[in-house]
């Protein structure tokens, strides 16, 4: 089954290396959260992401 999002791999404005996942619709579904100085290390965390996503469990945390 075709994927229906992609990463992007980018230099943001203070020159570090992020990565976001956009859905083929144009939304962006997550982001790197954090900066790396180099882009190897940023394609290192999209892969990190890829091979742990689908054994992530769903942990629901209710606030009062």
């Amino acid at each position: 089954m075709a994927s229906k999002a992609t990463f992007e791999v980018y230099l943001d404005k203070a020159g570090q290396w992020r990565w976001r996942l956009r859905h083929q619709n144009g939304n962006i579904i997550a982001t790197s959260g954090e900066g790396y100085n180099n882009k190897a290390d940023c394609l290192a965390g999209t892969r990190s992401v890829i091979e742990n996503v689908a054994a992530a469990p769903i942990e629901i945390i209710l606030r009062k």
